[in-house]
């Protein structure tokens, strides 16, 4: 069963919360920082992110049958990366393409699962909220690209942390639902 696989692995979304935030207090407390220092936590995070998406789409991929969206996901985390770490100094206007795309992405992927899962559990609207913050991040990023390149480190931050904490929460929601014998 899927919700026995997530609740197996409930420490992955609480990781990847606790990461998330940690990005947003050093986003908050050191606005001045050179773009390429951003943009480094940020390919950090990713990287981090894609590959906790990795290893739990392959940990559920017996129980999963969407388990290959999750790791196309986590390979483009990866990817992108990997490219924020090759070319640090890329253009302000590829990075909010990178983190839009990545941010619906994300988007997406959540609010389908919470949807699949809104029969076996109660509060799947922690990771609907969670999903529904991504894809606001990403429309605002792609609203004005230029604008969203000066103002980058704040929406970043506060994103990331709403994410961590909504992710931390959906990670301890899963470790509270009972265990289910298997059939």
């Amino acid at each position: 069963m899927l919700i026995e696989t997530l609740k197996r692995h409930w420490w992955i979304p609480v990781l990847r919360g606790v990461a998330a935030i940690i990005f947003g207090v050093i986003a908050f407390t050191h606005p001045v920082m050179a773009a390429a220092t951003l943009v480094l936590f940020f390919g950090a995070w990713v990287l981090i992110d894609g590959v906790f998406r990795v290893v739990g789409a392959i940990g559920h991929r017996s129980s999963d049958p969407d388990w290959v969206w999750q790791l196309i996901i986590g390979v483009l985390g990866v990817i992108i990366g990997f490219l924020t770490f090759h070319a640090p100094g890329i253009t302000a206007l590829a990075l909010v393409i990178y983190i839009a795309a990545w941010a619906l992405m994300i988007g997406a992927t959540e609010i389908v699962a919470a949807i699949k899962l809104r029969r076996e559990i109660k509060g799947e609207w922690f990771l609907i909220l969670t999903g529904l913050a991504s894809i606001i991040f990403a429309v605002l990023l792609l609203w004005n690209p230029v604008a969203g390149a000066a103002a980058l480190i704040w929406i970043i931050a506060w994103y990331a942390l709403i994410m961590g904490v909504l992710e931390i929460i959906f990670g301890f929601r899963l470790l509270s639902l009972p265990t289910f014998a298997a059939p």
